[in-house]
């Protein structure tokens, strides 16, 4: 007898659908799986069987069984495959009726015993359905939450095996999860709030252009100056997720298998803060089955890059392509994936390698050439991609024992909201979302300079020896500048700050 169960696949972001068909027939005991299979869906096979026999049901252990993983060409890994294979075998043993599932699509890991263990990609395979027309889904308990983030389909949390037979015979019915994702109705409170950070006004400026404009950031200070408790602040003061990037941010760490089990959906802004002996593969993503990155982990929120020299080169230089196109794509001889990896970089290092040169109060002693060597381990470039470059100097006494409050992340983020706001109005109908998204057309047409604002920035141009990429990151930061102050012309004090950033700061 012939079974069929709709089951799927994740490649990359999306899922593709995958059918389960099982044949158990008369011949030489025997279980046969077929379909480009890894070897961890080929123990499947085992898993399966011993889940079946400690449900409570029959194994057809004298009957020769065959079971394709249709397409044939597309490849299938992980474990997932486990509880339609189960169904599907039952099925074609008539121990579960044939018409029991109604064309429901079933994906879930088996344990010996036939409880369900977690899978990755759930929210990608309920988003297949929905778009293939497949009103119930049957998932792991424990991922029933994620997968009913998708409306327009009924999501079954399934315990084991034994309860999905049981609600496929009627004997016990599973009720299913109310569907639609749903954000919280206030922001969750930042994890570092910007008003526990005392002195570095400078600093803080600049955090908040970064963030009304999605602008990339260097700072460059001296150990102990506050770097690393500014970058992780950041998303406080950027704007609160919309469902729809909630839902793909929410994607991203499904399928990389990152999600928190009790946060089916991600409402925060991502920070990453990878260590500097990442690899290639970690960073922008990759390996044989290739799976997001840090970058791409990183989307619609902060990738956060500390003592950056320290990472090795050829690492930091694959960052140049997705911080210019805003994705990163992977290609393998068996094709090519691409994952969104929209993000700002922050990233934070020392003047020297001791840390202190130019320090007020301690004496470098770092020799010239140690200083330049440690500076060309990051390329030019690569520092010309970045918008913003800040000195963080050290915080005195007085500084940091006042007690005037300072201003909170909830406070700088509406500023930065209204600022994004005027960005969303005037992007409206493009793909744009925000200024650093600007291409030279969008920067031509909204980023026009008041005849003394083409003068400074002549000859700023001729002084600092800016590349053409250089002078249209300018351009950008004087528009977020401009949008911060709510006015629709880029005015001189609005470049004259966007130049004062654009300093090299590690110019000796």
């Amino acid at each position: 007898m012939l079974a069929k169960i709709h089951s799927a696949a994740v490649i990359g972001l999306e899922a593709e659908p995958v059918d389960v068909e099982v044949d158990v027939g008369r011949g030489m005991a025997s279980l046969t799986l077929v379909g480009l299979p890894d070897a961890a869906v080929r123990e499947s096979g085992e898993r399966m069987r011993a889940a079946i026999r400690n449900s409570g049901c029959k194994f057809p252990f004298d009957q020769r069984i065959t079971i394709n993983l249709a397409p044939a060409d597309l490849r299938k890994e992980g474990p997932a495959y486990d509880l339609p294979i189960a169904i599907g075998v039952l099925t074609a043993n008539a121990q579960v009726p044939s018409e029991a599932l109604n064309g429901a699509l079933v994906m879930g890991e088996l344990s010996l015993d036939g409880t369900l263990r977690h899978v990755r990609g759930v929210l990608s395979v309920a988003d297949l359905a929905r778009r293939h027309g497949i009103s119930e889904l049957f998932v792991p308990a424990m991922d029933a939450p994620e997968a009913a983030l998708i409306p327009d389909v009924r999501v079954y949390p399934v315990t084991s095996l034994a309860a999905l037979v049981a609600h496929l015979l009627g004997e016990a019915y599973i009720e299913p999860l109310d569907p639609g994702a749903k954000m919280g109705a206030q922001a969750p409170p930042p994890a570092t709030d910007f008003a526990e950070i005392q002195g570095q006004e400078h600093a803080k400026r600049a955090f908040e252009v970064a963030a009304a404009g999605s602008h990339n950031l260097l700072l460059v200070g001296p150990p102990g100056a506050g770097k690393t408790l500014m970058a992780r602040a950041m998303p406080g003061i950027l704007p609160q997720l919309t469902l729809e990037e909630a839902l793909e941010v929410t994607r991203i760490y499904s399928v990389a298998d990152v999600l928190p089990p009790d946060t089916p959906l991600i409402q925060t802004r991502p920070f990453r803060a990878p260590h500097h002996t990442i690899s290639n593969a970690g960073l922008v993503g990759g390996g044989q089955w290739p799976r997001p990155g840090e970058i791409s982990l990183a989307h619609r929120g902060v990738l956060f890059l500390d003592e950056m020299p320290e990472f090795n080169r050829r690492v930091l230089e694959v960052m140049r392509q997705p911080l210019e196109d805003k994705q990163v794509t992977i290609s393998r001889a068996q094709g090519a994936l691409t994952f969104p990896a929209n993000f700002t970089l922050v990233a934070a290092l020392n003047p020297c390698p001791c840390g202190y040169y130019g320090d007020t109060e301690r004496v470098c002693t770092c020799s010239l050439g140690m200083i330049q060597n440690y500076r060309k381990r990051i390329s030019g470039p690569l520092l010309d991609r970045i918008d913003i470059n800040i000195e963080v100097p050290r915080v005195d006494y007085d500084k940091l024992t006042r007690t005037t409050p300072n201003e909170s992340s909830v406070i700088i983020r509406s500023r930065v909201e209204s600022a994004r706001a005027r960005q969303q109005a005037r992007f409206a109908g493009t793909p744009l979302a925000c200024n650093a998204d600007m291409g030279p057309a969008e920067i031509r047409e909204f980023c026009v300079l008041p005849p003394e604002g083409q003068t400074l920035i002549r000859s700023a141009m001729r002084q600092m020896h800016l590349s053409a990429r250089a002078y249209h990151r300018v351009l950008k930061v004087s528009r977020t500048i401009a949008d911060l102050e709510d006015v629709d012309v880029i005015r001189t004090h609005h470049l004259a700050e966007a130049l004062q950033y654009r300093a090299r700061v590690l110019d000796l």
